[in-house]
């Protein structure tokens, strides 16, 4: 950190902000990665992955469940930022399946989160993550029954409820079936 020192030889305050940024993107980044491995993602693994110490690890994210916790909110707020900038790309029906391939890789994440932490924080995430999610979807949906390209009866919570299998798959049969069983769904909520 000796680059960010002031004219004073002190390391400046924002210096210090951007320093902790970087190194929590890096723990969450690192524990996204290793949460698929087999076995307890452990904190110490974490740590090691990113080149900090513990100490570090512990400040951002004081318990385990805190990290899985972050790396799980983040995949959601990823995948429902993602529904208004695929709109803006692409027309309706492409932009909701361009938003189902990061379905299947957000529903890795939280299949893998949902087993490593207690039954209680999984109920709590699941429960902040299904309106937003929720909200997404109907974006995608009204964008396409607007432009006629969707069937006027399609509700978020059925396009929910369809793609909730996806978190019960292991990586291979996610690999092998999801982009076939997601296609199905885009042709049954095409407008006939």
């Amino acid at each position: 950190m000796s680059g960010y020192l002031d004219s004073s030889g002190h390391v400046s305050a924002s210096a210090r902000r951007a320093d902790a940024q970087r190194n929590r993107e890096r723990i969450l980044q690192a524990a996204r990665d290793l949460v698929h491995e087999p076995g307890e993602l452990r904190l110490n693994a974490v740590a090691k992955a990113c080149g900090i110490g513990q100490g570090t690890l512990y400040r951002h994210f004081p318990t385990r469940e805190d990290l899985l916790a972050e790396v799980y909110r983040r995949e959601v707020d990823e995948l429902v930022a993602a529904a208004p900038r695929l709109l803006a790309a692409h027309e309706p029906l492409g932009a909701l399946a361009a938003w189902f391939e990061r379905v299947a890789a957000y529903a890795r994440v939280k299949r893998d989160v949902f087993a490593a932490v207690e039954a209680s924080v999984w109920r709590d995430l699941a429960t902040h993550s299904l309106g937003p999610i929720g909200e997404a979807v109907e974006l995608l949906l009204a964008a396409g029954r607007s432009a006629g390209t969707v069937r006027g009866d399609a509700e978020a919570r059925d396009v929910i409820v369809l793609i909730s299998w996806l978190s019960r798959l292991d990586d291979a049969e996610l690999d092998a079936r999801a982009p076939r069983l997601l296609s199905i769904l885009i042709d049954g909520l095409r407008a006939r």
